[in-house]
This record gives structure tokens, C-alpha cells and sequence, in this order.
């Protein structure tokens, strides 16, 4: 064999780099379904049938139009390096070809494999994403700090999205200011069905192993209807073009109980398995804005998420690996709360939030950063340890977009080195964003006492936790000046109740240091 092209489990896309002159007569395919990254960590059942059953339809229809493929189903080798070895073996290709994988751990197994059997690994770039790892790195030179923003703003010029000549259409680079609508007390009312696909042969078959071979995985696939080709992807992604995009930008941040969709894509997980290309989603969204079929607010604030900070967290990811797994700037030691693996809590917004993970693998951004990362933030739980939550649970959690999500934006693990301040807030907040507090035993506007919100208790403690390193920090100014007000019996009733909750009190932070690839 000349080249062996290694497909990845989210890399289920032909127009990929790996395949540059790909030629079925002297070239072959590989593909693994490995336990291990089911298991390194403990991933949710969904999330597990998706990655398995988008990688067998791939498949079949590579043999179908007449790539020659090496598939090796589940079980059959521990992990990647023992299926690739074997394979390696057994056809002696000349060549490794890849695209760059999206993980660094993999990224380091793929080459330790190809050296230990002394056969060349060709690592092409990932044209799937507007911005190249390269590109990424020559931005970031010599700044002092990132911003997304700023980037995005580069992002939208460089690449003629949303703009009039020189100048971003609207006249203004973004309309946040109009996307944090919130529903009244009459809710949402009618919400577009949201695009679902009935399970096929393949994928009834995925989910009796999934449920057998990893039953004691948390989750259900009860309700599994997720696309899992690029012919659904695109059918979901017109789906939303069409019936949720309009009001996307106005309630993107809010939430409302037993309402996991709303006006949600829930197109990240295509996207992240390359079944959908950034492009393409882009494009759509700008197309239908110009049509005159959708508000530039939501247009653009759709927009924003693709091509500004998905494209940004990429290269955060791979600026400070590996050494970014291990940030921890506010020295955060708490264990993880046994409650995020059942639900099993009297706080309304996580009960809710759990329980619709658990039931579909998914969550929108403002339930993951403002309530579960929240809570974990001001908890102060390790920062590892919310990582490897929320890259198990999450049918869309792949490492690269994940990590700096929950260590970066989530956690503020990294003292600020991908955002300007930590997103900490009191119950109020999710009072004010939705409905969960009226259902909730709890008193969002209560910092102490039995019938405090959690979070607003837990809030005022990680002020003063955290006092010295944060008040440093421009955007948090006020916030930390509000500590004054607080007399010393209010701020042992606030420590008492918070240790009481979990939270711990470490003498000092220890900021390790990012690493740069």
C-alpha cells in the first residue's frame, strides 16, 4: 500500500486533506472504534452512539462508493495505537496520511505509533475551519493578550463575512446587547419542532451495544435522534435556518424549564464530526439575512458563535497545550458534586438543566456556562474535574472546543489568558433569565440562612475567596467593592453556609503556567 489515510471519528468528511489525491487503486482507508475514548472518560451513553453510529454510516459509504477500508469495530484492539499497529502490519503502507486531529492526545499517540513502526506520518491541515493552526499562532505573536472580539472582528474581514466594503453591515461588529432577551411569565408559547431523525438500521444497532457493552454509562437513548450523516446534517441545518434563526438572536441566553431547545441550532455536534463544514453554516446564515428572512441581530450573533468564537477557542486550545489542562488560577480543589451525575438536587435550575442532559446528551451555552459551570466556579471545584464532566455528558464535547470552554470561559483557570473575567453571578441572575426560581424552594435575592439560593451564598464567598486576585481585574472592580457592605457576622454566616455546600477555602491560588504547543 502507498498511503494509509487514518479517517477519525470526527473527521467523517471526504472534502478533508487526508484525501488529496487519494487513488483506491494504490491507497486505502482506516477507521477504529476504540473503548478507549469512550472510557478515558466516563462518556455518556449519547455521546457514545453518536461518534459510533456517524463513523459506521460513514463507512458504508466509503465501501459503497469503492474505498478500500480497514474498519475495526468495537472491542476488537484497546486502543488506537493497537488497531493502527495492527493495520500497519498488515497492509506495510509507505505513508500515514491524516488531517491534524483535533485533540492533542491523539495528536501525540498517532506519532508515537508511526515512529515506533518507522513509517511516515503526513499531518495535513484541517481545512474545515476558517482559521489554520498557523494562522492562529501568527496572530496571537507578541500580543499581550487575546480577545475574541478583536479576532472576530479580523475573522470578519479577512474572510468578507457580514460586511459592506470596508465597513460590517449594520455598521456596527456585534448586536450582544440586543441577544440576552429573556421570555415573560407566559414563556416561550410555540416553538418550531426541532428536526429529528428517526433511528435507521445502523443506528438501532449502535444503541443495543451501547446499551449493553456500556451499561453502566450515564444517560439514556431512549429518545436517540440525532443526525448522524451529512444528508441529515443539512436537513437539520436548514431546519434551523428556516424556523429558529429569526429568533435565535433575541432569547439565545434565555431558559425556561422542560424547554431544552428553544431557538437553539444543535448543530454543534455535526459540526464538531465534520458532517457539516463552518463554511457552509456560515454562509446560510449571512444568505438568509441578506434574503431579508432573518434579523441582522440574530444573524450575526449566530455568526459570531461560528466564526468568531468557535474558530477562537480552536486556537486557544492549541496555542497553550497540554500545558492548559492543567490550570488552575484560583487554586479550585473542591471534588465534583455527586449531584451532576443523578440530578439529584432541590436546586431547580440543575435538577432541570441535569435532567435534560442525562435524557439527550445536550444543553444550550447559557445552561452550561451560567448554570452548571457556574455553580461549579463558584463551588470551586477543579477545574480537571469540570472538564472531564462536561466532555463526558455532552453528545457535541470534543477536546479542542470543550476545554477551553469549561477551563478557559467556564472555570477561569487560566486567569484570564482567553477571557477578561470570571462569569460569576448570584441566583438573580437565572431569576432573571428564566423560570427556575419559581419553582425553586430556594431565594435567589438570600445570601444566608436555609432558604438562600446556593449560588447567591456560594457567590459572595468566592468574592471573598478570591478578593485579592480579583480585584485587580478592571471588570470585576464593582463587584468586588460590593464586599464592603458586607458586616464580619454576614461574612461568617456566608463562609458557614458555603463550607456547609462544599465550597473550600485554599491559603493561596497557584497559577502553573500555559505551555505553548
Amino acid at each position: 500500500m502507498r498511503n494509509l489515510v487514518l479517517i477519525l471519528g470526527d473527521q467523517l468528511n471526504r472534502d478533508a486533506s487526508a484525501w488529496d489525491g487519494f487513488d483506491p487503486a494504490q491507497d486505502g482507508a482506516w477507521m477504529a472504534e476504540v473503548a478507549e475514548e469512550s472510557t478515558h472518560v466516563w462518556s455518556a451513553k449519547a455521546r457514545i452512539a453518536l461518534f459510533l453510529s456517524a463513523m459506521r454510516h460513514f463507512a458504508a459509504d466509503l465501501r459503497a462508493d469503492g474505498v478500500p477500508l480497514v474498519y475495526h469495530p468495537l472491542d476488537a484492539y484497546p486502543d488506537f495505537s493497537a488497531a493502527l499497529a495492527a493495520t500497519i502490519a498488515e497492509t506495510r503502507p509507505q505513508r500515514l496520511v491524516v488531517t491534524e486531529p483535533g485533540d492533542w492526545r491523539v495528536l501525540q499517540s498517532l506519532r508515537a505509533t508511526a515512529a515506533a513502526h518507522r513509517v511516515a506520518l503526513d499531518v495535513r491541515d484541517d481545512r474545515h475551519f476558517y482559521c489554520s493552526r498557523a494562522d492562529f499562532a501568527r496572530y496571537a505573536a507578541g500580543r499581550k493578550q487575546l480577545r475574541m472580539e478583536y479576532f472576530y472582528r479580523e475573522q470578519r474581514r479577512r474572510f468578507g463575512v457580514l460586511m459592506d466594503g470596508d465597513a460590517p453591515v449594520g455598521g456596527a461588529w456585534n448586536f450582544d446587547a440586543e441577544n440576552r432577551g429573556a421570555f415573560d411569565a407566559r414563556g416561550p408559547g410555540f416553538l418550531p419542532e426541532r428536526a429529528r431523525f428517526t433511528p435507521d438500521a445502523i443506528t438501532h444497532e449502535v444503541v443495543d451495544l451501547v446499551n449493553t457493552r456500556f451499561a453502566d454509562h450515564p444517560g439514556s437513548l431512549e429518545n436517540f435522534d440525532w443526525p448522524v450523516t451529512r444528508a441529515q446534517a443539512l436537513a437539520a441545518l436548514a431546519r434551523f435556518v428556516d424556523e429558529r434563526l429569526p429568533l435565535f438572536g433575541a432569547y439565545q441566553d434565555a431558559m425556561w424549564t422542560n424547554q431544552p431547545w428553544l431557538y437553539h441550532a444543535q448543530l454543534s455536534a455535526a459540526l464538531n464530526l465534520k458532517l457539516l463544514t463552518a463554511h457552509e453554516v456560515v454562509q446560510a446564515a449571512e444568505t438568509a439575512h441578506r434574503l431579508g428572512r432573518v434579523p441582522l441581530a440574530s444573524a450575526e450573533g449566530f455568526i459570531r458563535q461560528i466564526l468568531g468564537w468557535r474558530e477562537y477557542v480552536r486556537g486557544v486550545y492549541w496555542q497553550f497545550m497540554p500545558g492548559y489542562l492543567e490550570e488552575n488560577a484560583l487554586a479550585a480543589h473542591a471534588d465534583l458534586p455527586g449531584f451532576y451525575w443523578t440530578g439529584d438536587t432541590d436546586m431547580a435550575c440543575l435538577a432541570d438543566t441535569l435532567a435534560q442532559t442525562f435524557a439527550a446528551g445536550y444543553a444550550h451555552h447559557i445552561q452550561r456556562l451560567m448554570v452548571t459551570g457556574l455553580y461549579a466556579l463558584l463551588l470551586g471545584v477543579e477545574p480537571k474535574k469540570v472538564h472531564a464532566w462536561y466532555l463526558a455528558v455532552y453528545v457535541d464535547a470534543v477536546e479542542w472546543v470543550e476545554l477551553p470552554n469549561t477551563l478557559g470561559m467556564s472555570q477561569f483557570a487560566d486567569g484570564g489568558a482567553m477571557a477578561s473575567k470570571p462569569y460569576a453571578a448570584t441566583g438573580q441572575y437565572i431569576h432573571r433569565m428564566s423560570n427556575y426560581c419559581a419553582g425553586c424552594r430556594f431565594n435567589p435575592a438570600q445570601k444566608t440562612g436555609d432558604a438562600a439560593c446556593p449560588f447567591t451564598t456560594l457567590y459572595w464567598d468566592f468574592l471573598l475567596r478570591n478578593e485579592a486576585k480579583l480585584a485587580g481585574n478592571p471588570r470585576m472592580a464593582l463587584q468586588v467593592k460590593n464586599l464592603a457592605r458586607l458586616g464580619e457576622a454576614e461574612r461568617a454566616a456566608i463562609r458557614e453556609r458555603a463550607t456547609a455546600l462544599g465550597a473550600t477555602r485554599p491559603a493561596m491560588a497557584v497559577r502553573t503556567g500555559a505551555n505553548q504547543a
